[in-house]
């Protein structure tokens, strides 16, 4: 007789977990299923250990620039084992802190793979091929996550081409290193291993790198990695990758016509795919389209009792999306009133160096929707903040609807400005004007002083510039 639950969810991503926590608050009593590690990607593989490999590029970095803060240190080196090593524990550790949360909520751990399957039911496979059902009397959720995508050009053989998982776990430093996509992943692990003493080249496919970005980005990140002895190409697509001899010869083509390079590992962060083979989808009857799970605004698909949140979904593939669909689709199954998602407000960061930020319209897409706009651009290096700080790269960028004020879209690059972009989150949600944002008093000095900045700019009334 299978056992029961009030909820079960299927993955313990960052989707996955605080669904299950917010369920076992309201009252439910929660399973979780995770075949691999608590925490799942973003903790164990994705956002937290690559956050901890950026942190010993950037010490690294601030070392060998320390004269130009007064300060005298001998020959430096990064050990590249160490740095590895470090970013494992990191992650171990909060692997143990997802446990400890599942043990004070209440929930049950279920370590195995879970397949959906008769009426709001998982079946868990074991280690050892044992199978085992499980019921859930309100709902399973289903949280499996994203893999990254294989090209079909490029295929991963994990020594030589690899993907994010292998690049945070490399053995041996690499002396060059081809990254194909520019996206957060690319540019993040482009910043790592050049700063490390990697010879980097970033292809990509479209015509700017992190595409996504405003174009001012864009073009300030290009310069910045310029600087820093990446070689960028964009417009540009891997032909063939040759792995017969020690290392990899590519072959690219540019606007300029075809380039051969030979490098020791090639990366392919080319965008990710939905974990959502081989886990009963087809058997109970649960639509997908184009390699996503159907949901509706509450994570519903279309058969009564399984529900979708996260990366297997179409909704962007970004952790804090995942963590706020999974809040939600808890609260709905418990029976509350909440509020459904505004996609429309959702922050995007990359943590390389310098960091980005943005969150709204782009410059471009706001014209293309038709609005009459208020443009204004702070750069950091008129920041009291950033001069001090010896950070004056970059800039804050906003843009405004010019007959109400409305807070369309921010766009910053510069140290520390993932941490800024939450002010611009919720002024948009509680629908701020330009007007209350320069009327809003910010610390002097702070790098945050730049977002008042630019919105005195895009209204002419700046003062420091």
């Amino acid at each position: 007789m299978a056992q029961t639950y009030d909820v079960i969810v299927v993955g313990s991503g960052p989707g996955g977990y605080p669904a299950a926590i917010r369920a076992s608050q309201l009252g439910l009593k929660v399973a979780i299923v995770e075949k691999e590690l608590l925490g799942g990607i973003c903790l164990n593989w994705g956002c937290i250990p690559t956050k901890a490999l950026l942190k010993s590029a950037q010490v690294f970095e601030y070392i060998k620039h320390a004269k130009d803060y007064g300060i005298n240190v001998g020959e430096s080196s990064a050990d590249f084992g160490g740095v590895i090593k470090r970013s494992r524990g990191v992650a171990d550790s909060m692997s143990k802190g997802v446990a400890f949360l599942m043990k004070k909520n209440k929930i049950d751990v279920i370590m195995g793979t879970g397949k959906v399957k008769g009426v709001k039911t998982v079946e868990v496979t074991d280690k050892d091929g044992k199978k085992t059902d499980y019921t859930a009397g309100k709902g399973v959720v289903i949280a499996t996550g994203a893999r990254a995508r294989e090209l079909p050009n490029i295929k991963i053989d994990g020594t030589k081409v690899i993907e994010y998982r292998k690049a945070m776990s490399l053995e041996t430093q690499p002396k060059s290193l081809l990254v194909v996509g520019s996206g957060a992943i690319g540019m993040e692990f482009a910043y790592v291993y050049a700063t490390m003493g990697t010879k980097v080249t970033v292809v990509e496919f479209l015509p700017n790198l992190v595409p996504v970005e405003d174009e001012d980005i864009s073009k300030e990140i290009a310069k910045q990695y310029k600087k820093l002895g990446v070689d960028t190409y964009v417009n540009s697509s891997v032909e063939k990758v040759d792995t017969s001899g020690n290392g990899c010869k590519v072959t690219v083509k540019t606007p300029d016509g075809e380039k051969s390079f030979e490098v020791d590992v090639v990366l392919s962060a080319a965008g990710i795919v939905s974990n959502i083979e081989n886990i009963g989808l087809e058997e109970a009857g649960i639509k997908t389209d184009k390699g996503k799970i159907s949901v509706n605004e509450w994570y519903e698909t279309n058969v009564p009792g399984f529900y979708a949140i996260g990366d297997c979904t179409p909704g962007p593939a970004l952790a804090h999306v995942a963590t706020a669909e999974g809040i939600i689709c808890a609260e709905k199954i418990a029976g509350h009133k909440t509020e459904a998602l505004d996609y429309g407000n959702i922050p995007g960061c990359t943590y390389c160096q310098p960091e980005i930020a943005s969150v709204g319209f782009t410059e471009k897409k706001a014209k293309e929707a038709g609005y009459d706009i208020k443009v204004g651009k702070f750069p950091f290096k008129a920041s009291g903040k950033a001069t001090a700080a010896g950070a004056t790269d970059g800039f804050v960028k906003v843009i405004f609807d010019a007959k109400y004020g409305e807070f369309l879209g921010a766009h910053m690059i510069g140290t520390n400005v993932t941490e800024m972009i939450a002010e611009v989150v919720v002024a948009r949600k509680l629908e701020t004007t330009a007007h209350e944002i320069m009327r809003s008093i910010h610390p002097h000095p702070t790098m945050s002083e730049a977002l008042k900045g630019a919105t005195e700019a895009a209204y002419g009334e700046a003062i420091d510039l």
